[in-house]
Parts: C-alpha cells; structure tokens; sequence
C-alpha cells in the first residue's frame, strides 16, 4: 500500500544573509505543514521542493505532529543548510485517508541524518517532540513547603533540582529530578549563589516561577549555539490558560462594557449583560483583553481597541484571563498573548497562520552588533525609555561619536549590553552595566519596527541573528563637542481624551469619575 508513498529529501542551501526562497504555512482545513510559494531559480526550487509538498522532517526529526512555530525554529535555526524530507500533495492526502503512519514513512531516508544527531530525542508527557525546550513551572506552595531541594554540581553552572517529593508542590507543577534552575519569577539566577536563590524563593511566599531545563535541553541549546530564555520556553504545564471567545454579535451589539484603567493600561470587560452574547460566550466581568481578532491590545489605546472590535461586523475573537491568570503570567514576566501562539490552535477569525522564512531578511529586521570605544565624553548617545513600557531605547545620538561610528541609529531600541540580554531589566541597572563596562562597549540593538515585529511574533532577540561585527582595536576617528553620558528620559505616553457626556450610540462612550475610557460594545 505504501510503495507508491515516495517521500523526498531535498537539501536546501543558501548564501549568508539570503531566503531560502519559500513560505512555510499551515491551513484551515489543510493538514500538515506547507511548502508555498516557492520562488523561481530559489534554493528551495533548485532542491526539489515544490508548492503544496508536507514537511514530515526537518534535519531528520519528525514535525508533521509539531506546532507549527516550533517547525520554523528548526528550519531557522539550522544555518545556511536545511534538510526537508517531504512528501507531495496528493501522496499526503492518500497516506492520510489510508491511515499510513508517516513517522515511520520515509524512516529508511532519513536513518542517515538521524544517525548524525548527537543526542537522542528528548521526551515530553510520553511524546517525543521535535525540540527541547526549557519549561515554565508555577508551584503553589503547600503546608510542608514547595518539596524540593537544591544542590550545586562542579563544573556545572546554576543550581539543579534534587530530593523532589514526589506529591509535593514542585511536582504536581511539573519539576523533575536534576532539572536546572535558570529564572525565578523571570529573573536569570544561573550565577546565583546557593543562599540567593534559597531568599529569592522565600521572598516569593506562597507562589513562585521558575524556568527550568534538564540535560537534553542543555545540550540541544549549547550545540545550536542558542539563549536559553522564558521566550523559548513551553508554557503547557502552566495551570492557568487564557480564554479564547468568539462572540456572535446581536442585535443589541455583544452586550459588555470596554474600559481601559488609566493606572495600569489594562483594557478590561465590565457589565457584562445577562443573556447578551457576551455572556452566552463565556465573556466575565473584570476580565482583562489580551487580543482582538488574533491581535494584541497591549500598549494600544482605548479608541484602537475597540475600532478592532468594530471591524468585525458579525463576531469578534477575543483572548482575555482573569485576574489570578494575569498575576501568574506576570510572575513569569511574559505576556498571555505567548500562549495564543504556543498552545492554541490559530484563532477562529484567520483562515491560516504563515510564517515567512525570509521576513527578516526582507523587512530588514535583522538586529546589529554595534561595538564602540569611550572618546573624551563617552560613548556618545542617550538612553531613553517610556514610563511603565517595557524596553529601552537610544536618542541623541551624536554625529561622528562612537555610536555613531559603530552604526547606533536614533530610536534603537536596546537588546544586549556586552552580551547580557538587558530588555527586561531596569533602567538604572542598564545604565550601570554601561558605565561599568569600562572604555569599551558592545551593544545588540534594533530598529524599532524589528522590535515590534519580533515582539509581536513572540521570537527572542539574539545575537545569532545579527551580521558579524566590524571591530576594531583603535578608536574610530571623530569629533565630540558635547557629553553624552547615558541619562534618564521618561517621557510620558501621549494623552489619551477622556470622553464626556457625548451621544449615546449602538457604541456609547461613559466617563466615570475615575477618568477612565468605557465603552458600551
């Protein structure tokens, strides 16, 4: 039956800094990870691959069963070289129909790459999965403690998970024997020492995060010369999920209020009507909105949001979390609107998810490693940031000044300080480790738009992905007039009206005491 089912692999190649030369995409309605668009005279077209073709492996691990983000981080990650094995089309949809199992379809083709892995593949809740990945475990501290202890091992760096009781806290949430500490409540503690960390778990009192990996994933990460990071991190043990609604519009509109909390930004559902579709959906007072339609509010006003939600004449998808989910996700220091893309199926409201190889490359997202020498008033540039908004970036950079001379661009926004990742770090500790790094100074930055981009796409910013460097061991020639040191600028964000006593419509606007923005939707 399966004689005429013939996979192919196909080695695609490219020049540095260049696409491979196609989409990969998943579907509505359509099985399997998709070749698309492959481009003329491309590498992907001059290795054989062709539109429609099934991704079954990618450098010989198995992927058709794998969420669809994780597929693309292998392909990315693999350099200038990619080995797809891939079955076409109609061969798919047959195999499909036929029940034919695909992992071991096309097995004998690949053995070779398999065989070239340095470590077997890793297992996750009895699945094996095609990447390893640290994992984000949230523990509730029980009457007799968390049920853990840490030990530290020579030669190793960080702390590692020893003597777990096995129905303590630790392991209900997930924790594994001599699985490594990497954050707790999103702060790296790998240099940490043993009394540190031990009064950072107790000052988190009842709940605590931490990031964890074990050996495979250790290992796996060091071989690909990767971070590992809560960006990368599987959020599948977490034990609270956002909620994805998809609301029916009535004739009524969907019967909630929207308000946005001038103190914390947060845009939140109230007054939800009984029997309205809001309710009937599932829709709670005091939730808070994450995402409308597939995408984020966070950091939009009040009159954006809602004119997302308007733009969808019928339904609307939101993705909201209740109060005790929010705290959680803050704890973790990550967004919930991370989860949409890991654990989720893509929203209701899109017809497909597509992940462009070569976006980078064409959007011009690449980030830059800018390496510079202190001149006679420093480094030449300002640090800036927007209060209560996360990240950091640079202004007042001066002409002919060693930032400029080693490419920092006004409005960059700041990744790395000297290879330390500095984006969720404060202000007055970045400007330290900048003053602190002597007379000379590497910094990983980007434009604003790439950092939107990668933000919004929930992809963490690396130095892999930069160019290399241009260093030089002299100072670069320029002239300085004026001091430059890096200082503090916390512009506000712009105002936002607050309405007044205006018509009441099919979306009416209120003002409350409180001066914050609600709408009837």
């Amino acid at each position: 039956m399966t004689s005429v089912l013939q996979p192919r692999e196909c080695t695609v190649t490219k020049k540095p800094q260049k696409s491979y030369g196609f989409y990969l995409r998943i579907e509505k309605d359509t099985a399997g990870h998709l070749i698309r668009n492959v481009e003329k005279n491309s590498p992907a077209e001059k290795a054989g691959l062709k539109d429609g073709d099934r991704v079954l492996r990618v450098n010989g691990v198995f992927v058709d069963k794998e969420e669809h983000a994780q597929v693309v981080d292998i392909v990315k990650n693999s350099g200038n070289s990619v080995v797809l094995l891939v079955l076409d089309d109609a061969s798919y949809q047959k195999a499909e129909k036929e029940g034919v199992n695909l992992e071991e379809l096309g097995q004998k083709v690949s053995t070779g790459q398999q065989q070239e892995q340095q470590s077997p593949l890793p297992m996750a809740n009895g699945a094996t999965t095609g990447v390893p990945q640290p994992r984000l475990c949230y523990l509730v501290k029980e009457e007799k403690g968390y049920g853990f202890s840490l030990k530290t091992t020579e030669g190793q760096k960080g702390l590692f998970i020893v003597e777990l009781s096995s129905q303590g806290a630790a392991a209900k949430a997930g924790v594994q024997d001599n699985d490594r500490l990497i954050e707790i409540n999103g702060k790296n503690v790998e240099n940490d020492t043993h009394e540190e960390v031990v009064e950072k778990v107790k000052k988190s009192e009842n709940h605590v995060m931490f990031l964890l990996s074990n050996e495979e994933t250790d290992h796996y990460y060091t071989s690909q010369k990767m971070v590992l990071s809560k960006e990368s991190a599987s959020l599948r043990l977490l034990p609270l999920k956002p909620r994805l609604i998809e609301i029916q519009k009535g004739k009524n509109g969907y019967g909630f209020y929207l308000r946005m909390e001038q103190n914390t930004g947060d845009h939140v559902i109230k007054d939800v009507d009984s029997g309205s579709p809001a309710a009937e959906a599932g829709l709670k007072d005091n939730d808070i909105l994450v995402a409308v339609n597939g995408e984020q509010v966070d950091g939009l006003d009040h009159e954006s949001v809602v004119g997302k939600i308007k733009q969808s004449e019928a339904k609307t998808t939101l993705l909201v979390v209740d109060k005790e989910t929010e705290a959680m996700y803050k704890l973790a220091q990550i967004s919930p609107f991370s989860y949409y893309y890991k654990a989720q199926d893509p929203a209701p409201a899109k017809t497909e998810e597509r992940v462009e190889l070569h976006t980078e490359q064409k959007m011009n997202h690449k980030p830059r490693i800018c390496k510079m020498v202190k001149g006679p008033s420093g480094f030449g540039f300002s640090l800036n940031m927007i209060k209560n908004k996360p990240g950091l970036f640079i202004s007042e950079v001066q002409n002919h000044g060693p930032a400029d001379a080693a490419g920092v661009e006004n409005n960059n926004f700041l990744v790395e300080v000297n290879g330390v990742n500095v984006i969720n770090e404060s202000y007055d500790k970045v400007v330290t480790r900048i003053q602190d790094s002597g007379d000379r100074l590497t910094l990983l930055v980007c434009s604003k738009d790439a950092y939107k981009y990668f933000q919004g796409q929930n992809i963490p910013i690396t130095v892999s992905m930069a160019d290399p460097a241009h260093d030089t061991s002299e100072p670069p020639a320029y002239t300085e007039n004026n001091q430059s040191k890096p200082e503090r600028h916390s512009p506000e964000p712009r105002e936002r009206a607050s309405s007044s006593s205006s018509s009441q419509s099919a979306a009416s606007t209120r003002a409350d005491s409180d001066n914050n923005d609600d709408t009837k939707l």
